[in-house]
Protein backbone atom coordinates (compact mmCIF):
# COMPACT_ATOMS: atom_id res chain seq x y z
CA UNK A 1 0.00 0.00 0.00
CA UNK A 2 1.26 3.47 -0.94
CA UNK A 3 1.12 5.38 2.34
CA UNK A 4 2.31 8.92 3.01
CA UNK A 5 3.22 8.25 6.62
CA UNK A 6 6.70 9.50 7.44
CA UNK A 7 6.81 7.43 10.60
CA UNK A 8 5.02 4.41 9.14
CA UNK A 9 2.29 4.59 11.76
CA UNK A 10 -0.24 7.11 10.42
CA UNK A 11 -3.90 6.22 10.25
CA UNK A 12 -5.18 4.70 7.00
CA UNK A 13 -8.17 7.05 6.75
CA UNK A 14 -8.56 10.67 5.64
CA UNK A 15 -11.50 12.88 6.55
CA UNK A 16 -12.57 14.95 3.55
CA UNK A 17 -14.39 18.19 4.40
CA UNK A 18 -16.59 19.26 1.49
CA UNK A 19 -16.84 23.05 1.12
CA UNK A 20 -18.39 23.36 -2.33
CA UNK A 21 -21.91 24.32 -1.28
CA UNK A 22 -20.58 27.31 0.69
CA UNK A 23 -17.06 28.28 -0.34
CA UNK A 24 -17.70 27.02 -3.85
CA UNK A 25 -21.02 28.74 -4.53
CA UNK A 26 -20.70 31.95 -2.53
CA UNK A 27 -19.03 33.90 -5.33
CA UNK A 28 -21.28 32.76 -8.17
CA UNK A 29 -22.60 35.87 -9.94
CA UNK A 30 -25.99 34.32 -10.76
CA UNK A 31 -28.19 33.43 -7.82
CA UNK A 32 -28.30 29.68 -7.20
CA UNK A 33 -31.77 28.66 -5.92
CA UNK A 34 -32.00 27.25 -2.41
CA UNK A 35 -33.48 24.03 -3.81
CA UNK A 36 -30.37 23.48 -5.93
CA UNK A 37 -28.08 24.11 -2.95
CA UNK A 38 -30.08 21.69 -0.82
CA UNK A 39 -29.96 18.97 -3.47
CA UNK A 40 -26.22 19.45 -3.92
CA UNK A 41 -25.61 19.09 -0.18
CA UNK A 42 -27.80 15.98 -0.04
CA UNK A 43 -26.06 14.44 -3.05
CA UNK A 44 -22.68 15.03 -1.42
CA UNK A 45 -23.79 13.58 1.90
CA UNK A 46 -25.29 10.65 0.00
CA UNK A 47 -21.94 10.05 -1.68
CA UNK A 48 -20.39 9.49 1.73
CA UNK A 49 -18.83 12.85 2.57
CA UNK A 50 -18.58 12.95 6.38
CA UNK A 51 -18.59 16.77 6.53
CA UNK A 52 -20.53 18.99 4.10
CA UNK A 53 -20.30 22.69 4.83
CA UNK A 54 -23.85 23.86 4.21
CA UNK A 55 -24.00 27.65 4.08
CA UNK A 56 -22.87 30.94 5.59
CA UNK A 57 -24.70 33.27 7.96
CA UNK A 58 -22.93 36.40 6.77
CA UNK A 59 -24.59 39.67 5.86
CA UNK A 60 -26.63 39.30 2.64
CA UNK A 61 -25.39 42.78 1.75
CA UNK A 62 -21.84 41.49 1.43
CA UNK A 63 -22.56 37.94 0.18
CA UNK A 64 -25.97 37.95 -1.56
CA UNK A 65 -25.56 34.32 -2.62
CA UNK A 66 -25.87 33.25 1.03
CA UNK A 67 -29.02 35.28 1.79
CA UNK A 68 -31.02 32.03 1.88
CA UNK A 69 -28.88 30.42 4.61
CA UNK A 70 -31.76 29.74 7.00
CA UNK A 71 -33.90 28.31 4.18
CA UNK A 72 -31.11 25.99 3.06
CA UNK A 73 -30.39 24.71 6.55
CA UNK A 74 -34.07 24.20 7.32
CA UNK A 75 -34.64 22.31 4.08
CA UNK A 76 -31.90 19.72 4.56
CA UNK A 77 -32.72 16.10 5.28
CA UNK A 78 -29.74 15.51 7.53
CA UNK A 79 -28.05 12.14 7.42
CA UNK A 80 -26.96 10.56 10.70
CA UNK A 81 -23.21 10.79 11.13
CA UNK A 82 -22.79 13.69 8.69
CA UNK A 83 -21.74 17.11 9.98
CA UNK A 84 -23.14 20.24 8.33
CA UNK A 85 -21.05 23.19 9.54
CA UNK A 86 -22.08 26.76 8.74
CA UNK A 87 -19.83 29.79 8.58
CA UNK A 88 -20.51 32.70 10.95
CA UNK A 89 -18.56 36.00 11.10
CA UNK A 90 -19.78 37.41 14.41
CA UNK A 91 -22.27 37.05 17.26
CA UNK A 92 -25.18 38.17 15.09
CA UNK A 93 -24.36 35.48 12.55
CA UNK A 94 -24.03 32.91 15.33
CA UNK A 95 -27.44 33.83 16.72
CA UNK A 96 -29.03 33.53 13.27
CA UNK A 97 -27.37 30.16 12.73
CA UNK A 98 -28.52 28.79 16.09
CA UNK A 99 -32.10 29.94 15.41
CA UNK A 100 -31.93 28.10 12.09
CA UNK A 101 -30.88 24.87 13.80
CA UNK A 102 -27.12 24.82 13.25
CA UNK A 103 -25.14 22.52 15.52
CA UNK A 104 -21.70 22.92 13.92
CA UNK A 105 -20.11 26.36 13.49
CA UNK A 106 -17.12 27.62 11.51
CA UNK A 107 -15.36 30.92 12.14
CA UNK A 108 -12.64 32.60 10.12
CA UNK A 109 -9.72 35.00 10.17
CA UNK A 110 -6.44 35.37 8.30
CA UNK A 111 -2.73 35.27 9.11
CA UNK A 112 -2.35 38.56 7.23
CA UNK A 113 -3.17 42.00 8.61
CA UNK A 114 -3.63 43.34 5.08
CA UNK A 115 -6.09 40.61 4.11
CA UNK A 116 -8.08 41.01 7.31
CA UNK A 117 -8.33 44.77 6.80
CA UNK A 118 -9.64 44.27 3.25
CA UNK A 119 -11.95 41.42 4.27
CA UNK A 120 -13.29 42.32 7.72
CA UNK A 121 -11.99 45.84 8.37
CA UNK A 122 -9.56 45.03 11.17
CA UNK A 123 -6.12 43.57 11.81
CA UNK A 124 -5.26 40.10 13.11
CA UNK A 125 -5.35 41.04 16.78
CA UNK A 126 -8.73 42.74 16.49
CA UNK A 127 -10.17 39.84 14.50
CA UNK A 128 -9.16 37.40 17.23
CA UNK A 129 -10.74 39.64 19.87
CA UNK A 130 -13.96 39.67 17.84
CA UNK A 131 -13.96 35.91 17.49
CA UNK A 132 -13.43 35.09 21.17
CA UNK A 133 -17.02 35.82 22.32
CA UNK A 134 -18.37 33.98 19.27
CA UNK A 135 -16.33 30.89 20.13
CA UNK A 136 -17.19 31.14 23.83
CA UNK A 137 -20.92 31.41 23.14
CA UNK A 138 -20.84 28.57 20.63
CA UNK A 139 -19.00 26.32 23.07
CA UNK A 140 -21.39 27.23 25.87
CA UNK A 141 -24.23 26.13 23.57
CA UNK A 142 -22.51 22.78 22.98
CA UNK A 143 -21.80 23.43 19.29
CA UNK A 144 -18.94 21.81 17.38
CA UNK A 145 -16.41 24.38 16.15
CA UNK A 146 -13.93 24.63 13.30
CA UNK A 147 -11.89 27.66 12.28
CA UNK A 148 -10.35 28.82 9.02
CA UNK A 149 -7.00 30.58 8.81
CA UNK A 150 -6.75 32.28 5.41
CA UNK A 151 -3.50 33.32 3.68
CA UNK A 152 -1.44 30.64 5.40
CA UNK A 153 1.01 30.58 2.49
CA UNK A 154 0.69 34.06 1.03
CA UNK A 155 -1.52 37.15 0.77
CA UNK A 156 -2.75 38.97 -2.35
CA UNK A 157 -2.10 42.33 -0.66
CA UNK A 158 1.05 41.96 1.43
CA UNK A 159 2.74 39.08 -0.41
CA UNK A 160 4.74 36.82 1.91
CA UNK A 161 3.09 35.76 5.17
CA UNK A 162 5.42 34.87 8.03
CA UNK A 163 5.01 31.30 9.25
CA UNK A 164 5.20 32.70 12.77
CA UNK A 165 1.98 34.63 12.11
CA UNK A 166 0.21 31.48 10.94
CA UNK A 167 1.37 29.67 14.07
CA UNK A 168 0.27 32.55 16.28
CA UNK A 169 -3.23 32.71 14.79
CA UNK A 170 -3.76 28.94 14.80
CA UNK A 171 -2.56 28.68 18.41
CA UNK A 172 -4.93 31.48 19.47
CA UNK A 173 -7.89 29.74 17.84
CA UNK A 174 -6.95 26.45 19.47
CA UNK A 175 -6.65 28.16 22.85
CA UNK A 176 -10.12 29.68 22.43
CA UNK A 177 -11.53 26.19 22.01
CA UNK A 178 -11.91 25.55 18.28
CA UNK A 179 -12.01 21.79 17.70
CA UNK A 180 -10.36 21.93 14.28
CA UNK A 181 -8.30 24.59 12.52
CA UNK A 182 -8.13 24.61 8.73
CA UNK A 183 -5.01 26.20 7.25
CA UNK A 184 -5.83 27.77 3.91
CA UNK A 185 -3.76 28.71 0.88
CA UNK A 186 -6.35 31.27 -0.20
CA UNK A 187 -4.68 32.36 -3.44
CA UNK A 188 -3.12 29.04 -4.40
CA UNK A 189 0.44 30.30 -4.22
CA UNK A 190 1.97 27.52 -2.14
CA UNK A 191 4.30 24.73 -3.17
CA UNK A 192 4.80 21.38 -1.43
CA UNK A 193 7.97 22.42 0.42
CA UNK A 194 6.35 25.59 1.75
CA UNK A 195 3.12 23.78 2.64
CA UNK A 196 5.07 21.12 4.52
CA UNK A 197 7.16 23.65 6.43
CA UNK A 198 4.10 25.72 7.39
CA UNK A 199 2.14 22.68 8.61
CA UNK A 200 5.14 21.33 10.53
CA UNK A 201 5.56 24.67 12.30
CA UNK A 202 1.88 24.94 13.23
CA UNK A 203 1.85 21.35 14.47
CA UNK A 204 4.44 22.34 17.07
CA UNK A 205 1.78 24.56 18.66
CA UNK A 206 -1.46 22.75 17.78
CA UNK A 207 -1.74 18.93 17.77
CA UNK A 208 -1.89 17.50 14.25
CA UNK A 209 -5.28 15.77 14.83
CA UNK A 210 -6.79 19.26 15.28
CA UNK A 211 -5.42 20.54 11.95
CA UNK A 212 -6.86 20.47 8.44
CA UNK A 213 -5.51 21.84 5.16
CA UNK A 214 -7.36 23.87 2.53
CA UNK A 215 -5.65 24.40 -0.82
CA UNK A 216 -6.71 26.39 -3.87
CA UNK A 217 -5.42 25.20 -7.23
CA UNK A 218 -4.57 28.53 -8.88
CA UNK A 219 -1.11 27.36 -9.93
CA UNK A 220 -1.86 23.64 -10.20
CA UNK A 221 -0.13 22.78 -6.92
CA UNK A 222 -3.08 21.77 -4.73
CA UNK A 223 -2.82 17.97 -4.93
CA UNK A 224 0.96 18.09 -4.53
CA UNK A 225 0.52 20.30 -1.48
CA UNK A 226 -2.05 17.91 -0.01
CA UNK A 227 0.32 15.00 -0.53
CA UNK A 228 3.15 16.83 1.22
CA UNK A 229 0.88 17.53 4.18
CA UNK A 230 -0.31 13.93 4.29
CA UNK A 231 3.34 12.97 4.60
CA UNK A 232 3.52 15.23 7.66
CA UNK A 233 0.55 13.43 9.19
CA UNK A 234 -2.49 15.64 8.51
CA UNK A 235 -5.67 13.59 8.12
CA UNK A 236 -8.33 16.21 7.43
CA UNK A 237 -8.47 17.88 4.00
CA UNK A 238 -10.92 20.47 2.64
CA UNK A 239 -12.06 20.21 -0.97
CA UNK A 240 -14.76 21.54 -3.28
CA UNK A 241 -16.81 19.37 -5.61
CA UNK A 242 -16.13 20.09 -9.30
CA UNK A 243 -13.42 22.53 -8.19
CA UNK A 244 -16.04 25.20 -7.47
CA UNK A 245 -15.07 28.45 -5.83
CA UNK A 246 -12.51 31.19 -5.58
CA UNK A 247 -11.86 34.21 -3.43
CA UNK A 248 -13.43 37.64 -4.03
CA UNK A 249 -10.44 39.28 -2.33
CA UNK A 250 -7.84 37.50 -4.43
CA UNK A 251 -7.93 38.38 -8.12
CA UNK A 252 -7.58 35.33 -10.34
CA UNK A 253 -7.75 32.78 -7.52
CA UNK A 254 -9.42 29.59 -8.66
CA UNK A 255 -11.43 27.15 -6.65
CA UNK A 256 -10.31 24.68 -4.05
CA UNK A 257 -8.78 21.40 -5.03
CA UNK A 258 -11.56 19.38 -6.65
CA UNK A 259 -13.01 16.78 -4.30
CA UNK A 260 -13.21 14.17 -7.06
CA UNK A 261 -9.52 14.48 -7.93
CA UNK A 262 -8.53 14.46 -4.26
CA UNK A 263 -10.56 11.33 -3.50
CA UNK A 264 -9.16 9.58 -6.58
CA UNK A 265 -5.64 10.27 -5.31
CA UNK A 266 -6.44 9.20 -1.75
CA UNK A 267 -8.03 5.94 -2.87
CA UNK A 268 -5.06 5.26 -5.14
CA UNK A 269 -2.82 5.64 -2.11
CA UNK A 270 -4.85 3.08 -0.17
CA UNK A 271 -6.28 5.70 2.18
CA UNK A 272 -9.88 5.22 3.21
CA UNK A 273 -12.44 8.01 2.88
CA UNK A 274 -15.80 6.25 2.99
CA UNK A 275 -16.73 8.14 -0.21
CA UNK A 276 -18.39 6.64 -3.29
CA UNK A 277 -16.27 8.15 -6.04
CA UNK A 278 -18.79 7.51 -8.82
CA UNK A 279 -21.56 9.23 -6.89
CA UNK A 280 -19.22 12.11 -6.10
CA UNK A 281 -18.28 12.57 -9.77
CA UNK A 282 -21.96 12.53 -10.68
CA UNK A 283 -22.68 15.21 -8.07
CA UNK A 284 -19.94 17.36 -9.59
CA UNK A 285 -21.32 16.93 -13.08
CA UNK A 286 -24.83 17.68 -11.85
CA UNK A 287 -23.97 20.98 -10.15
CA UNK A 288 -21.75 22.01 -13.07
CA UNK A 289 -24.72 21.45 -15.37
CA UNK A 290 -26.87 23.63 -13.16
CA UNK A 291 -24.22 26.35 -13.38
CA UNK A 292 -23.92 25.99 -17.15
CA UNK A 293 -20.32 24.87 -17.40
CA UNK A 294 -18.04 21.85 -17.34
CA UNK A 295 -16.62 20.57 -14.05
CA UNK A 296 -13.21 21.99 -13.21
CA UNK A 297 -12.18 18.59 -11.85
CA UNK A 298 -10.01 16.43 -14.08
CA UNK A 299 -12.04 13.36 -13.18
CA UNK A 300 -15.36 15.05 -13.92
CA UNK A 301 -14.17 16.15 -17.34
CA UNK A 302 -12.72 12.74 -18.12
CA UNK A 303 -16.04 11.05 -17.35
CA UNK A 304 -17.84 13.64 -19.48
CA UNK A 305 -15.49 13.04 -22.42
CA UNK A 306 -16.01 9.29 -22.13
CA UNK A 307 -19.80 9.72 -22.04
CA UNK A 308 -19.73 11.92 -25.14
CA UNK A 309 -17.52 9.41 -26.95
CA UNK A 310 -19.90 6.55 -26.12
CA UNK A 311 -22.89 8.57 -27.37
CA UNK A 312 -21.01 9.36 -30.56
CA UNK A 313 -20.38 5.65 -31.22
CA UNK A 314 -24.01 4.61 -30.70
Amino acid sequence: MDTPARDGGAATGVRVVEVGARDGLQNEAARVPAAVKIELIERLAGAGLPVVEATSFVSPKWVPQMADAAEVLAGLRRRPGVAYPVLVPNLQGLERAVRAGADHIAVFTAASDAFNRKNINCDIAASLRRLRPVVEQARAAGLALRAYVSCALGCPYQGEVAVADVVRVAAALAEMGCDEISLGDTIGIGTPAKARAMLRAVAQAVPMPRLAVHFHDTRGQALANVYACLEEGVRSVDASVAGLGGCPYARGATGNVATEDLVYMLHGMGLETGIDLEALVEAGRWISGKLGREPASKLGRLKQVRSEKVRGEE
